[in-house]
């Protein structure tokens, strides 16, 4: 058909009054083969228990194609099921309107009105419908009409990737892998005389990446989450209690925006080392040291009465007499988390005689499942792979840089992690200068707040910055659905791209 004279493409609901011009448009559709169309009693059984599930799509009036579908309780559906299973005759009893599979059960165009993509149109209302009643997906068994001409030669598994690989075309299984379904098995005796396909079918699905499992509890997973990132000012405290008024003003200010996280840097209690500084660096960080516990007491009584989770950046910690760089995730319900600083800088090591940590996994928040490394641990992709392999929405990177070399090396590697792991990543840091503590002179810093470089997300992957240098708070908002988009529907895939046949990342120590 010449798609210059059509003037009017409408998709609406299947209704009975339809069911002569949907019976001729079967036949045509199925090569005029008797008993393919569905009869007047099966449209108002259909219509009446879900409507929304049967639409037909018009050409200037002209009925061109249909989509019928059912809900299905999956788990309660057999692996190896029929077409006749699942229709059980004119009933339909398999519709279940409390189930989480949308099931397909026709679909097709008239021929003289393929090649102008309606089919697509069909499945993106099945889609969108799915969506909206928050279903994990759909499903149906899709024929397999050039298998007949290969049975001989291949298996039905052998014939899908021949297909897949584009070594053999086949026109339904072609078209239903560009719509985003993918096979999940093969089922024998499926549509009984469908002998195109020797009577085989291809379940196909389609997976709803906005599905949420209904919860029971009052509280729930937010997608779009507020990030308070806190640039924080090196200056002389005159002791604990000053420092954390300091602490304290920065929290109400990023709560007071309503963010979901307050993040504060690398050693941000660096100044309290001022006190100690006749002595020599290793013990004098040991001094700091002794405020770790009485600190995270005080951030866990603040995320609770502020109700923000807080990362706490990085404070130095003594565990059996090893000196560890370590932060604390205090989420709001009152819980604690720990992380360490896998890989120590040549400097924390020589200085401070640090030792590396051990302990690397992600923590589940109310905002999504986020991951903490510490400054130069950004600097080795690996760590954020394992990472994102478990799951990771948000990557949150406390450091502390003194030089712009320093601080390219995080911003660029911090880029990069997001990009490469489909995530955000959050990177806050410390400014100003310390004259009166050893090896703690000066600071560069600008945090932000990375995305990845997709249609979805700023073009430069930047969703926002600090002045460089200046103390202030960043407050940014990031999607966590778009995420799920991505990973599926993004211009590039990188998680599910990977060569995972030819190299991996592994865990060597749990």
């Amino acid at each position: 058909m010449d798609e210059q004279k059509i003037e009017n493409i409408e998709l609406s609901f299947l209704t009975v009054g339809d069911f002569e011009e949907l019976k001729t448009a079967t036949l045509e559709a199925y090569g005029g083969v008797l008993n393919s169309y569905w009869k007047k009693e099966h449209i108002a059984r259909l219509t009446s228990i879900f409507s929304e599930g049967q639409v037909v799509i018009r050409i200037d009036g002209q009925l061109a194609g249909c989509a019928l579908s059912l809900i299905v309780d999956y788990d309660k559906i057999d692996d190896n099921h029929t077409y006749a299973d699942i229709i059980e005759g004119d009933k339909f009893k398999n519709h279940d309107p409390e189930g989480d599979v949308l099931y397909g059960i026709d679909v097709f165009i008239k021929p003289e009105f393929r090649g102008l993509r309606l089919g697509r149109r069909l499945y993106d209302y099945r889609k969108e419908l799915c969506e909206n009643l928050n279903l994990k997906g759909i499903v149906f068994g899709g024929r397999m009409p050039n298998y007949h001409k290969y049975k001989d030669l291949y298996s039905p598994k052998e014939y899908i990737q021949k297909v897949k690989h584009k070594e053999i075309h086949d026109p339904v299984l072609n078209f239903q892998t560009s719509n985003d379904f993918h096979p999940i098995r093969i089922i024998k005796g499926y549509l009984e005389g469908d002998s195109a396909s020797s009577e085989y079918a291809v379940l196909m699905e389609w997976d709803n990446i906005y599905y949420t499992k209904p919860s029971k509890k009052a509280s729930s997973v937010k997608t779009v989450v507020r990030l308070g990132l806190i640039q924080w000012q090196m200056r002389p405290y005159d002791g604990l209690d000053d420092l954390m008024q300091q602490v304290e003003y920065f929290i109400d200010s990023v709560s007071a925006y309503r963010s979901d996280f307050a993040v504060f840097p690398e050693f941000f209690n660096a100044p309290l080392m001022a006190k100690y500084n006749h002595m020599h660096e290793p013990q004098a960080i040991r001094e700091l040291a002794g405020y770790t516990k009485v600190i995270v007491e005080k951030l866990q009584q603040l995320s609770i009465s502020y109700n923000i989770n807080i990362i706490s950046g990085s404070m130095p910690e003594v565990v059996d007499d090893v000196l560890y760089n370590v932060g604390y995730l205090c989420r709001r319900d009152g819980s604690l988390e720990r992380y360490e600083k896998i890989h120590v800088t040549p400097d924390e090591a020589k200085v401070w005689g640090m030792q590396n940590g051990n302990q690397l996994k992600t923590f589940e928040t109310d905002c999504g499942k986020i991951g903490v490394l510490i400054c130069y641990d950004s600097e080795f992709p690996e760590l954020s792979r394992l990472l994102a392999d478990e799951g990771m929405d948000i990557l949150f990177v406390p450091f502390l840089t003194d030089t712009q070399n320093g601080y390219s090396r995080v911003r660029l590697c911090a880029q990069a992690r997001a990009v490469e792991n489909e995530c955000y990543v959050a990177i806050a840091g410390s400014v100003g200068n310390l004259p009166n503590v050893n090896n703690m002179d000066i600071q560069y810093a600008q945090s932000a707040v990375f995305t990845p470089c997709d249609f979805s997300f700023p073009s430069n992957g930047i969703k926002a910055e600090a002045t460089t240098n200046t103390e202030m708070i960043l407050v940014a908002d990031v999607d966590l659905s778009l995420l799920r988009e991505l990973h599926s529907f993004g211009a590039v895939k990188n998680l599910k791209d990977r060569r995972k046949d030819f190299y991996d990342v592994i865990r060597v120590k749990e």
